[in-house]
């Protein structure tokens, strides 16, 4: 594993917001980690289930990705088909997703990934499927999207 954190095969906008760092990627296995702060939180002061939810996706589709790899960031893309998630405590502090891949098929990851807490207390814990994809239409479309939009009407 790294003495620092690695840098994502590709770029996620909200994964960068959340502040989720990548710790270890190889061979269907990864590590993700952030230390939760204020705007992770939810009405009773521990990590909201969309922080928990989200990590253990993207460390699962980083998982997925890796099992296809030569180079870093050279393999195919991947999308959630389905993710069935169970919360077991709440957490706090410096959380850590570990996900690794189950099986794979030429157009399928099945995944499992769990969240830790400092302590090592399992907080929550996923399995989800994968389509591997050659590559996003994305060409442009962000920057369409955000052009196009109506602006918001004031009374």
């Amino acid at each position: 594993m790294s003495s620092q954190p690695l840098q994502f095969p590709v770029r996620i906008p909200f994964v960068e917001e959340l502040g989720l760092e990548l710790w270890a990627c190889a061979d269907g296995c990864s590590e993700l980690r952030v230390d939760l702060e204020e705007a992770h939180l939810n009405s009773w002061e521990v990590a909201h289930g969309g922080v928990l939810m989200t990590m253990l996706d993207v460390s699962m589709a980083v998982a997925a990705r890796s099992a296809n790899e030569t180079l870093p960031g050279s393999g195919p893309g991947v999308a959630t088909v389905e993710m069935k998630t169970s919360f077991m405590r709440p957490a706090e502090g410096r959380l850590k997703a570990q996900a690794r891949l189950l099986h794979k098929t030429a157009t399928l990851a099945f995944m499992e990934a769990s969240v830790v807490d400092a302590q090592g207390r399992l907080c929550a814990h996923a399995t989800a499927t994968f389509k591997y994809l050659r590559a996003l239409p994305t060409g442009g479309r962000r920057s369409k999207t955000l052009q196009t939009r109506p602006s918001p009407e004031t009374p």
